[in-house]
Order: C-alpha cells, then structure tokens, then sequence
C-alpha cells in the first residue's frame, strides 16, 4: 500500500478528482494549505500598495492506493494537474504500514 500525496493549485481540484474517480479510486482526504517551491511566492498591488505574498494557496489531496495502482495514479494526477506554468506542484508516495477500517474492522488493502 501506498500513500500519494499532491500538492497542486486549487482550481484544479475537479480535475484531478474526475481523473482519480475514472481509474477506480474513490476516497481522498484534500486539505487547504498554503506554501512555495521554487517560485518563491509573488508580489500583488492592492489599493496602490505593492506587497509580497510568500505563501500562495495550494491544495493538499492525500490518497492511499494499492502498490499496483501507484503509476496510474500518479499519472493521473500529474497530467489532470499540469498547466506547464510554475507552482504546478508536486506529488509525493509514501509507504503505508498498515490500514484499519474503523467501521468494519477491515485492514490493509481491504480497508482502502
């Protein structure tokens, strides 16, 4: 099992949730946050004023998938993700030990 974790900027949430539900995954946890890479933030004029914003607002989507579907998920993710402009974001996989269906009691791969 594996944890995939995007980082990608929030108008393309739908998108990438469309992509995920049309390869067969159905839950995902998505968090507003807020960050930089590379681009380092921006700056914008409000009211005549110039200021920096240094954190620009992302979303964090979490999904845990078996070990086989890793590449088409992170596949998906990446092409319904892509604007080809900065700030695209990133996708990080992880290794899930263990998974516990609290409902049911179901664990690991039957608890996805």
């Amino acid at each position: 099992m594996k944890l995939v974790i995007a980082v990608i900027k929030p108008f393309k949430l739908d998108e990438v949730r469309d992509a995920l539900t049309r390869i067969g995954v159905h839950g995902m946890t998505v968090t507003e946050v807020k960050g930089y890479g590379r681009q380092k933030g921006h700056t914008e004029i409000y009211r005549g004023a110039e200021y920096a914003v240094n954190f620009l607002p992302k979303i964090r989507i979490e999904v845990a998938v078996s070990s086989e579907q890793i590449d088409q998920v992170v596949d998906a993710v990446s092409n319904a993700a892509k604007t080809g402009q900065i700030g695209d974001g990133k996708i990080f996989v992880t290794p899930i030990e263990q998974a516990v269906r609290i409902r049911t009691g179901e664990t690991d791969v039957d608890a996805l």
